[in-house]
């Protein structure tokens, strides 16, 4: 098998397990493309991505792109990459640096292609109810997600699993995708496929795809919270002030569970239940805006007040 020299462009935590296993390969990473230091918490702290950091860790130069230009494909053409690898970089690839490495570029996207095209598909996938997770790698051609697939990798969605846990979990089990595919790539056996089936699309997430409507029934509330969360983040308001749901379940009915009206609040055996649509979710822990995490029953009780709906 042939050594590969590699150009790995990324940018969240999501993206770092892959630049591991790949450092971890017998083959090269010549170079890592992340996006600039960004302002992050409440004092504005210009930071390097988690995957600048990984790479300052492993010892690999850094490309701060914060799009992929003349510049950054000059700078990239230099490595003399056999090969590109791109996790959630959160830009577009295009001509002439989609043909500058030898073998082109492969994608890790966390969808079963091509469902859920685009960038949020894990979110988009729990949102919708579906019932399975998956990861795949394919070609990088200008089309969004529209490349022949090299590789897939499919499994359930385990009870509760949020956005946050499933990207985690793919994350991981995506990196030894990938490193399978370099490895066929450079053992000249790789066979991509076209994809198959109507594809389904992702976009970003905005604040206002977070805010619960508990007038739906419970399962697409559930569901909700689940792929908006930690990003952007599951919330709706009580009394003028937002609130945000960090952690929150369906509640069983039994016979002595409280009918409660969508959005009405109450607190029953120390557990404080939200009515929805059909049923009612507990909430467990809350951030009323300007404030830090709790939990939801200690939110309740400094309210101060007898009765509240969430909307």
């Amino acid at each position: 098998m042939r050594h590969l020299r590699i150009v790995f462009a990324g940018t969240p935590a999501a993206a770092v397990p892959t630049l591991d296993r790949l450092a971890e390969s017998p083959h090269e990473v010549v170079g890592v493309v992340t996006r600039p230091p960004a302002p992050l918490g409440r004092k504005r702290v210009l930071t390097p991505s988690p995957v600048a950091q990984a790479a300052e860790r492993l010892g690999i130069p850094v490309i701060d792109a914060r799009r992929l230009d003349a510049e950054a494909t000059e700078r990239i053409a230099a490595l003399g990459p056999d090969l590109g690898v791109i996790v959630a970089y959160g830009g577009l690839v295009r001509e002439p640096l989609l043909s500058t490495p030898a073998h082109g570029w492969i994608n890790l996207h966390f969808s079963a292609l091509p469902a859920w095209r685009g960038a949020a598909p894990v979110q988009h996938a729990l949102i919708a109810g579906d019932a399975e997770l998956g990861a795949s790698v394919f070609r990088l051609v200008p089309e969004l997600d529209a490349g022949d697939v090299y590789a897939v990798r499919t499994r359930p969605v385990a009870p509760g699993e949020t956005a946050g846990l499933a990207l985690e979990s793919l994350a991981a089990s995506g990196a030894d995708l990938v490193a399978e595919v370099v490895d066929a790539i450079a053992a000249g056996r790789a066979v991509a496929v076209p994809q198959q089936g109507e594809a389904t699309f992702a976009p970003k997430l905005a604040i206002d795809d977070a805010r619960l409507d508990w007038a739906r029934p419970t399962a697409e509330v559930d569901a909700r919270y689940r792929g908006v969360t930690p990003e952007p983040g599951a919330h709706t308001e009580v009394e003028g002030v937002r609130l945000k749901v960090l952690d929150a379940v369906p509640v069983a009915t039994h016979g002595d569970t409280p009918v409660l009206a969508p959005g009405e609040l109450r607190l029953v055996a120390r557990r404080l239940l939200v009515g929805t649509g059909d049923g009612a979710l507990e909430l467990r822990r809350v951030q009323p805006a300007g404030r830090t995490a709790m939990a939801a029953s200690d939110w309740w009780r400094g309210l101060g007040v007898e009765r509240a709906v969430a909307r």
